[in-house]
């Protein structure tokens, strides 16, 4: 089975690419899902969150307060790391073991938000770039999140930038335009690692 690592900035659309492979029938794994498994109330992962960044990660009923997370992180590398190293090997597990729970396919599909920043493009046979430009990647993200254009650009800028992400892509997926771009994008890519003809 080929693993297929999908990936993108913030606002380029990775989760729309994810439901278009799901629709022509690729299994789909979320690394993001499986964040927020891993780190759910009670878990030995969370209690490790809560050791290294205090008692104010947690919400009052006991859940991890992303958004105050978020902010512990966004400026500080060395807190960035110190989350990546609780968090990320137990995300890697579990990735894993749901991609050998599959049943027998030619491809699947594993949507990791931090692929490239993280190290992992070591676990893929090929790595799928979600992209459009920057523009409107903040725009995206300005309306999703309701935040200003200015601090969708500042998240924009604290990812790895642009073309170091283009750089490492096998494959991209051009999402600057209307959803049936994406979607033949998305087919035409499902024909190919279904066949696993451009890879021989």
């Amino acid at each position: 089975m080929l693993r297929i690592g999908l990936t993108g900035g913030v606002g380029s659309g990775k989760s729309t690419a994810a439901d278009l492979f799901a629709a022509v029938g690729a299994p789909i794994v979320d690394a993001d899902v499986i964040a927020r498994d891993v780190t759910s109330r009670g878990s030995p992962v969370l209690a490790r969150i809560t050791e290294t960044f205090g008692p104010e990660t947690l919400t009052p009923s006991g859940d991890l307060d992303r958004r105050a997370l978020r902010e512990r992180i966004f400026s500080s590398d060395a807190s960035r790391r110190a989350l990546e190293a609780i968090v990320h090997p137990e995300v890697r597990r579990t990735i894993d073991r749901q991609i050998q729970a599959l049943p027998p396919t030619s491809y699947c599909v594993v949507v990791v938000p931090l692929l490239l920043e993280t190290g992992m493009e070591t676990m893929f046979d090929r790595i799928v770039v979600v992209d459009c430009d920057e523009e409107t990647q903040a725009r995206r993200v300005a309306t999703r999140d309701e935040v200003s254009e200015e601090d969708a650009r500042a998240i924009l800028a604290a990812q790895l930038p642009r073309g170091e992400r283009l750089a490492a892509a096998d494959n991209v997926l051009d999402n600057s335009r209307d959803h049936s771009h994406l979607q033949r994008q998305v087919e035409r890519l499902h024909r190919e690692f279904s066949t696993g003809d451009r890879f021989e």
